[in-house]
């Protein structure tokens, strides 16, 4: 029958999820700094736990040489024959016990404290190495309280923070509410909870088509970019591998079920799914919608700048709230997008050729009317500065 403390032992590591071994690490540990905080010597103490009596033995151990230096930490050969007969030699290590039930309260204090510490340690070492390899997994965890705006989860046993920068503005939560948020990040040595979590990270968006489209998980459609103003809109390019797949009607889903599952889960936020294509120019239309877009032209490769030209009435859709829909498709793309309308491309071009059709005049003139000796000298006479009078500036300064 096992012991009450390895009971306790056991009991704990499963409530923690770690092994009961670095629990009696921990133990072993903490009675060790105890002792030396009691006993005050340079000699080298050691501790071993006992499972079968429950009860932290302490050792003094001292080496085994010809010639003693140290009386703490060494023995001669003669007192070590002495008490162990010929069996003993040199370089072997002796154990001498010493009392622990001398050690005070304030000493199991400490070693309580050092406990704690040491199981803390452990717990997050095994957060770290769990949840670590999930970065990027949507998990699902239940409100818990409120912290300075953050909102602390749990995820089973384990605390989870979602900061109030990873909250989506259009999302309110209550204790004990269920919601689904992706791992962002895992703390090694943060105070209080160590995973952080996101509702305003695309990869969020990216997983929720993962579990709601099929052909997606299966990689006949694949997400090729996705980007989000939470709360606000989103916007996702997809390509399908198969020619008879249609990769805007497979997210879509019969009569758009499979996507407005995906918007109740963002509650509300707006989603525009578009085809992704290797040529940009198709890529940059596509990533505009809704609007519709009259034509497209690349002002500079190297910068990726590109001029979209819509009709006047698809102006402000095109742009969107705030700038919104081009900044997206912006995002989407990688490309700087100028968008104008047909009335301002128009005025452009019209001024374009007026300062044209105003050069070739001006040439014309140059070439029916060519300057003559006399207007040449005239033009020279009218660039040269004028000289100063010496003569003048003299008077005046014999009159003043």
């Amino acid at each position: 029958m096992q012991n009450p403390l390895m009971q306790t032992i056991e009991a704990l590591a499963k409530e923690k999820g770690i092994e009961p071994d670095m629990i009696i690490t921990a133990i072993e540990d903490a009675v060790l700094t105890a002792s030396r905080k009691y006993y005050k010597t340079n000699e080298n103490l050691k501790t071993r736990f006992n499972q079968e009596t429950g009860q932290v033995d302490l050792f003094a151990i001292k080496h085994i040489v010809k010639d003693v230096d140290d009386p703490s930490t060494q023995i001669s050969l003669k007192e070590a024959q002495d008490l162990y007969g010929d069996e003993a030699e040199v370089d072997m290590e002796i154990e001498f016990p010493k009392r622990t039930d001398v050690l005070g309260r304030i000493a199991a204090q400490t070693a309580k404290q050092v406990i704690f510490q040491k199981v803390r340690e452990a717990e997050r070492e095994n957060i770290y190495a769990e949840y670590n390899q999930r970065i990027g997994e949507v998990i699902n965890s239940t409100v818990k309280r409120f912290e300075s705006g953050d909102l602390i989860v749990e995820i089973g046993r384990v605390e989870a923070v979602l900061p109030r920068k990873e909250q989506s503005r259009a999302e309110s939560y209550t204790p004990g509410e269920r919601i689904r948020a992706v791992i962002k990040g895992v703390n090694r040595s943060a105070k209080g909870p160590q995973i952080v979590l996101s509702r305003t990270d695309p990869a969020l968006l990216i997983k929720l088509f993962e579990q709601e489209v099929p052909e997606i998980y299966d990689g006949t459609v694949m997400i090729r970019g996705a980007v989000r103003e939470a709360g606000d809109r989103a916007k996702v390019a997809v390509y399908s591998r198969e020619r008879d797949v249609d990769p805007v009607g497979a997210c879509v889903g019969m009569k758009g079920t499979r996507v407005q599952a995906i918007i109740r889960e963002l509650r509300g936020e707006k989603i525009d799914i578009v085809e992704w294509s290797e040529d940009a120019i198709v890529f940059v239309t596509n990533a505009l919608s809704p609007a519709k877009v009259q034509r497209v032209s690349i002002v500079d490769e190297k910068e990726r700048v590109m001029e979209v030209v819509v009709e006047d009435k698809q102006l402000s859709l095109a742009i969107g709230k705030k700038g919104q829909n081009v900044r997206l498709a912006a995002k989407l793309t990688g490309w700087r997008i100028d968008i104008k309308s047909e009335e301002e491309k128009r005025k452009e071009v019209e001024a374009q050729f007026g300062a044209l059709e105003a050069g070739d005049a001006h040439a014309q003139m140059d070439a029916l009317f060519p300057d003559t000796p006399a207007d040449a000298e005239q033009k020279e006479s009218a660039a040269e500065p004028e000289e100063a009078q010496p003569a003048e500036a003299s008077t005046e300064v014999e009159q003043s």
